[in-house]
């Protein structure tokens, strides 16, 4: 029997390519949740949930997600913290993929940038991240922007919020903090999506950048994940998990 896969938000942008790499995947689309749905039903009929609507929702499709004891791919950016406890305390009871980014690209570089800044000395190396998005976008910096931050933390041996975020400079701001990561985001046109980590040393400079042409890369990684989450135990993975790389 073909998967069943129910689709969050599945009249939006995303909604409808998500539904036709459904088709394209093999897998059965189970259904979709408009705006103000009840996602209890979806749930129920699906195998699996993808939900690309955004974080005023996460909370109740989690907690849909445990009602049903079914599996869910969010991929909804800009949670809050509370919002981010709620979906890691559901995956206590069901298994989730919960990933910033969904395109193979992306995750490739978060990979490396986490290698390179283990490599590159915090002391000697800013770390400045610079992301574009369509105007119509919420929240800056963008979730991808901050995963790349976390990454960055992470191979310096520390934390995003240990380290010390620096975004919206303007005016006598003060010097750059010698460790601190720095975030810069750009609002315009109908761009899908550009990130660029720089390492800004006195001597040189070193960027990792990839381009989103087509959104239909979120859509094709987020269908992998469904796929990858059929019988896996309870969890929180992310996109790294569902490719292989960890």
């Amino acid at each position: 029997m073909s998967i069943r896969i129910g689709i969050a938000g599945i009249a939006g942008r995303m909604g409808r390519l998500l539904a036709e790499e459904v088709e394209a995947a093999g897998a059965m689309l189970a259904g979709g949740l408009r705006r103000g749905e009840d996602p209890v039903a979806l749930f129920a009929a699906s195998d699996v949930v993808i939900d690309f609507t955004h974080a005023g929702t996460a909370e109740a499709h989690a907690a849909a997600a445990t009602t049903a004891g079914k599996p869910l791919v969010l991929g909804s950016s800009g949670l809050s913290a509370a919002q981010e406890a709620a979906v890691a305390a559901a995956a206590g009871t069901v298994p989730i993929v919960y990933a910033a980014n969904f395109a193979t690209g992306v995750n490739l570089v978060l990979a490396m940038a986490e290698r390179m800044a283990a490599a590159l000395p915090a002391t000697q190396y800013d770390a400045e991240i610079l992301e574009m998005h369509h105007r119509q976008k919420v929240d800056a910096p963008s979730g991808t922007a901050v995963a790349l931050g976390r990454a960055v933390a992470r191979g310096r041996g520390t934390t995003l919020e240990e380290a010390g975020r620096e975004s919206g400079r303007d005016g006598h701001c003060g010097a750059r903090g010698t460790g601190t990561i720095g975030f810069a985001a750009l609002r315009g046109g109908q761009v899908v999506g550009e990130h660029s980590l720089i390492f800004a040393a006195g001597a040189e400079q070193i960027i990792l950048t990839h381009r989103s042409f087509d959104r239909r890369a979120y859509a094709t990684g987020a269908v992998r994940a469904a796929l990858w989450l059929q019988g896996r135990a309870p969890g929180l993975y992310d996109m790294q998990h569902v490719l292989g790389m960890i």
